[in-house]
């Protein structure tokens, strides 16, 4: 039961942070790019919950977005899916603990989100392949997502704990006799 309204406040918060992305970070752009949270969220998601609640959030949030504002439906999803699916891989082998660990990641999740989206939405749309256009876009939303993860860093950190001992820790009982 605890999960299942677990669930719902991280579905919520994407919904919060969907209002960000298309609101706030629509007049704080660079270039006229803006950072892709949503690629942040299901990192610290997949980092600090289970494999299975992972999936499922990244499917639920993949699937919002593509039903909102994607060009193909699924495709987004898919992607999410990989990132948790990655991101659990990096929790059981690599620190949280380490902020320069955790802006690895940001920036290899953003590139790969980016190259996937761009790549998949290329071959489904049969759109021309702009690669100087696209590097320019990727290298400013990396640079921008890798920033915001360091400034907020401690907050991932506090709330990570918070989700960890909800999904990872055996709550075991011993007995003493």
């Amino acid at each position: 039961m605890k999960k299942i309204v677990i669930g719902v406040i991280t579905y919520f918060i994407f919904i919060i942070l969907y209002f960000i992305q298309a609101n706030f970070f629509g007049w704080f752009t660079i270039a006229g790019i803006s950072p892709n949270i949503f690629v942040i969220y299901i990192l610290f998601l997949g980092l600090f919950t289970d494999n299975k609640f992972s999936l499922i959030m990244a499917l639920l949030t993949g699937i919002t977005l593509d039903l909102v504002i994607g060009k193909t439906l699924g495709a987004t999803a898919i992607i999410f899916c990989l990132i948790a699916m990655i991101a659990n891989y990096f929790d059981k082998n690599f620190s949280k603990d380490n902020k320069f660990t955790i802006l690895i990641m940001v920036v290899g999740m953003t590139l790969v989100f980016e190259v996937a989206n761009y790549f998949l939405n290329a071959l489904i749309l049969e759109i021309p392949v702009e690669i100087e256009a696209f590097s320019k876009i990727l290298l400013i939303e990396t640079i921008y997502n890798a920033i915001l993860a360091f400034i907020f860093y401690n907050s991932f950190i506090k709330l990570g704990a918070i989700l960890e001992r909800q999904f990872k820790e055996k709550n075991i009982l011993t007995r003493y006799f």
